[in-house]
């Protein structure tokens, strides 16, 4: 390698150690790193704009505008209510049943949103139960993370594969004639709600209280009109975006649509609805932009590698490894990545890789059982630690507030590392099944 492939390599290496560590802002971590590259030439200031992919930027900042309202509309109460009632002070299947909800939620929605639309209802439950709130925050925590990469809209990674391999939004469900990161997932979650539903059964035993919450949980939704009118235009957004195809038109630009039309549909009528909807001025106070720019950063400390030459050198490492055995060559891409990503910042990871992977299959490669075992073992092995998934953090943060206590490591992974390691050989089984051997040669 050359002089500046090098300091291309050091630079990356320690701005995603700054990002993991926490020594500075992670933000200010990554736009510095980017700062570095172009100072040092690997790519001008121009390049670095055009590397960032402004579609899935503007995916990301539509559905944050949406869920937004959606947050509001009351629905992720009344689910978490239910969850609640129908549980009838059974502690174990509580957490499993608004654990799973989340998890079905957040394929639409940032896990964090997910996180921070349901840690209330199950302090409640908790205080009722009179159990401690750090179990079952963390595995709502879990269970929003796990199924983020099921749908396109969920999670980052997912986003990612789009803007590299131009996957729609159907290919999440079926794809080239097979089930995909929808079946595949849910197969792995609904093994591993089981498997936790033991756990918690055996933990919980003979803990729990009559609860019988007062009135239907569709008291919850305190407006109905507000619900019904963020829901439609929630969903409606959703089934523009799967049919992208048909219009023609970008996922982003699809999404900027949806999310322009909430905001002047409830501005034009905020008068008939009870809940208070904030202004425009409000809307993008409440955005995380902190996150923004972190992807955006992200995408251009990527390219970087790319620019490089770094991307071309790892895929020429490892392509007589793929050629030799699709089998060997995907299960080191699942087994390797998962406890990567759970000390690493994840979506940095994913996506080098995605550009490695992309280029295998300009060789001649089917880089579909790669893309899957890269995205799948990336966003469960990142379920270990706080350090892989921002919303474990959100989650431990909030547990400990509601409890008064801090958590150690030894009680973090004794909820963390079981759900790692059933969800990864979940997923492996039919993954391997249904997207590898099938393409081995």
């Amino acid at each position: 390698m050359e002089t500046l492939q090098y300091l291309t390599i050091a630079i990356f290496l320690v701005s995603i150690l700054f990002v993991i560590t926490g020594w500075i802002d992670s933000v200010l971590a990554a736009l510095l790193g980017v700062m570095a590259m172009i100072f040092i030439g690997v790519m001008n200031d121009v390049d670095a704009f055009k590397i960032v992919d402004w579609n899935v930027i503007a995916i990301l900042l539509s559905i944050w505008i949406i869920s937004g309202y959606f947050g509001r509309s009351g629905v992720p109460d009344a689910l978490a209510a239910w969850a609640l009632k129908i549980s009838k002070g059974n502690v174990a299947f509580f957490v499993i049943l608004v654990g799973a909800i989340a998890g079905l939620v957040s394929m639409v929605i940032d896990n964090v949103v997910v996180v921070l639309m349901f840690a209330p209802v199950v302090f409640v439950a908790c205080r009722k139960f009179k159990i401690p709130a750090f179990g079952p925050t963390l595995f709502v925590g879990l269970c929003s993370n796990f199924m983020g990469t099921a749908m396109l809209l969920g999670d980052l990674p997912p986003q990612m594969l789009h803007s590299v391999s131009k996957i729609e939004f159907s290919g999440f469900i079926w794809f080239m004639g097979r089930p995909s990161s929808f079946f595949i997932l849910m197969f792995s979650y609904v093994i591993t709600c089981g498997f936790f539903y033991w756990k918690f059964s055996r933990q919980y035993a003979g803990q729990g209280c009559v609860v019988e919450p007062e009135g239907s949980p569709l008291d919850q939704i305190k407006d109905k009109p507000f619900a019904i009118a963020s829901c439609t235009i929630f969903l409606v957004t959703i089934v523009c975006m799967a049919f992208r195809p048909v219009f023609g038109y970008m996922l982003g630009f699809i999404a900027m649509w949806g999310a322009i039309f909430s905001i002047i549909f409830f501005e034009v009528f905020k008068d008939r609805f009870k809940v208070e909807n904030p202004d425009v001025e409000g809307i993008l106070r409440d955005l995380d932009w902190r996150a923004i720019f972190f992807y955006i950063a992200l995408f251009m400390l990527v390219g970087a590698l790319e620019h490089a030459g770094i991307i071309k050198l790892i895929t020429e490492a490892i392509t007589p490894m793929i050629k030799s055995s699709m089998i060997v060559g995907s299960t080191v891409v699942y087994w390797v990545t998962a406890p990567i990503v759970g000390i690493v910042e994840h979506d940095a990871y994913i996506l080098a890789l995605l550009y490695v992977i992309r280029d295998l299959g300009a060789q001649g490669i089917n880089p579909w059982p790669l893309y899957w075992m890269l995205l799948w073992a990336g966003t469960l092995g990142s379920n270990m630690t706080i350090a892989g998934a921002p919303a474990l953090f959100v989650a431990k943060s909030l547990a400990e507030k509601e409890d008064k206590t801090s958590v150690s490591l030894k009680e973090f992974l004794g909820i963390s590392a079981p759900y790692v390691i059933v969800s990864l050989v979940a997923c492996y089984i039919p993954a391997m099944l249904i997207w590898v051997i099938p393409f081995a040669k």
